[in-house]
């Protein structure tokens, strides 16, 4: 089950908010799950900004009981878009609309 998804700049970034996470729930784990926690937190992290650098996914998980949390890391390449306001716009921007002029229709009851 997802329950949360972050998109970052850099693997140092991405690796950031994992840690922080750990940190936070770190002091509610058991001794052995918190040292695993810790040590990916101070060392592991590293792994995995270099394996992002690389272009590869790669995983953190913690297991307490029957409780399993896994992060996993994967690079996603895509090209950012132009911004509309951008002095040198592409030929194409002036083809599409901006969606704030358009009007949504609010649902009005039928008086029939």
């Amino acid at each position: 089950m997802l329950l949360a998804s972050i998109e970052t700049d850099s693997p140092s970034e991405a690796t950031r908010w994992i840690r922080i996470t750990v940190r936070t729930i770190a002091s509610a784990l058991d001794r052995e799950t918190a040292h695993e926690a810790w040590d990916w937190v101070t060392y592991g992290h590293k792994e995995a900004e270099d394996a992002l650098t690389k272009g590869q996914a790669t995983t953190f998980a913690l297991t307490q009981q029957d409780t399993h949390i896994a992060w996993i890391l994967r690079p996603v390449i895509f090209l950012p878009l132009a911004h509309r306001e951008s002095r040198r716009l592409p030929a194409c921007a002036e083809q599409f609309t901006c969606p704030t002029t358009h009007k949504i229709a609010r649902h009005q009851p039928n008086s029939h």
